[in-house]
């Protein structure tokens, strides 16, 4: 087992501002991810609106230095899943696939993942032409048709990566327009190798070794395949919350129920970013929030102490 004092679920911009605050009171920090620091703003090519930054940051290259900050603090990093919370004996525990994890304070920054569209093939042919990042996987469809599925800012920031590839995109969506910023709309939509599809649901991602098209439900009822070697997933986001049922209080949408000073149902647990109730879902907030929630536990730990 690993004891700490603070253990941080999550190491996307809102844990690695959470570690980087707590570290630097000179508390134990113990930050665990699955997947590598930076979590979802890993697979986007350009932030344009994070403070520093006026040029635009890649978030590849974000995470690593959101990383670095937290380590310099004195954080501490383990790759594992936690599969559930648990408090015994006044202790939080993280059960993990790997390891478990004692600690006197949790923040929960775990985020949100991906929403899956739960069609026929979608998971059978995932990493064979089903994919979530255009800026990662973009390449090899050079020369290829794609589809994007999703109508906001996530599918038409992804469409425009695709469009220096691919030779032609199909941006599907269910609304009768997009709902993606303005100006990111008005980037992509006048594209000659970009087609706006509204009103169509995705019914089937079609392939045998590999994605060979997408079978639409269009707003006419009618069915057609859409020729494509890959789709990209953008149908918006979820609460990464399903290790936590029955350990906190969430919300209809399974986000952390917290006060203003992001404290959760449970003593000692604290939530901050997308996976909070309330958020703002900006990630120069994410950020601040977890730098908020790293003090907050902070100060939980000083008062337990007196």
């Amino acid at each position: 087992m690993i004891a700490t004092d603070i253990a941080v679920i999550g190491a996307g911009v809102a844990g690695l501002g959470a570690a980087t605050a707590a570290a630097r009171r000179g508390l134990r920090v113990l930050v665990v991810e699955r997947m590598g620091a930076g979590g979802q703003v890993m697979n986007v090519e350009n932030i344009a609106n994070f403070p520093g930054h006026p040029e635009g940051i890649s978030g590849f290259e974000l995470g690593p230095l959101l990383q670095e900050e937290a380590e310099a603090a004195g954080a501490e990093f383990l790759l594992d899943t936690v599969l559930g919370l648990a408090n015994e004996g006044g202790l939080h525990v993280l059960r993990c696939e790997g390891e478990t994890v004692q600690a006197r304070a949790v923040i929960v920054t775990a985020g949100s993942a991906r929403r899956k569209l739960d069609v026929p093939g979608e998971e059978r042919l995932k990493g064979r032409g089903v994919s979530h990042c255009a800026s990662c996987d973009g390449p090899l469809f050079r020369g290829q048709a794609v589809c994007v599925v999703g109508g906001g800012d996530s599918a038409f920031g992804e469409a425009q990566v695709l469009a220096a590839h691919a030779a032609h995109v199909t941006i599907v969506f269910r609304e009768p327009r997009p709902h993606a910023q303005a100006a990111l709309v008005d980037a992509v939509a006048p594209l000659p190798n970009v087609t706006l599809l509204p009103g169509a649901t995705v019914i089937a991602v079609e392939g045998g070794d590999g994605v060979t098209g997408v079978r639409l439900r269009l707003a006419s009822e009618r069915e057609e395949t859409v020729p494509a070697g890959g789709v990209f997933v953008y149908a918006g986001l979820e609460a990464d919350s399903g290790f936590l049922r029955g350990a906190l209080a969430l919300d209809g949408a399974g986000r952390i129920v917290a006060d203003a000073r992001f404290r959760s149902s449970v003593p000692g647990v604290f939530a901050a970013g997308d996976i909070r109730a309330g958020a703002a879902y900006l990630l120069a907030a994410a950020v601040e929030e977890g730098r908020s929630a790293g003090a907050a536990a902070a100060d939980y730990l000083d008062e337990a102490r007196r």
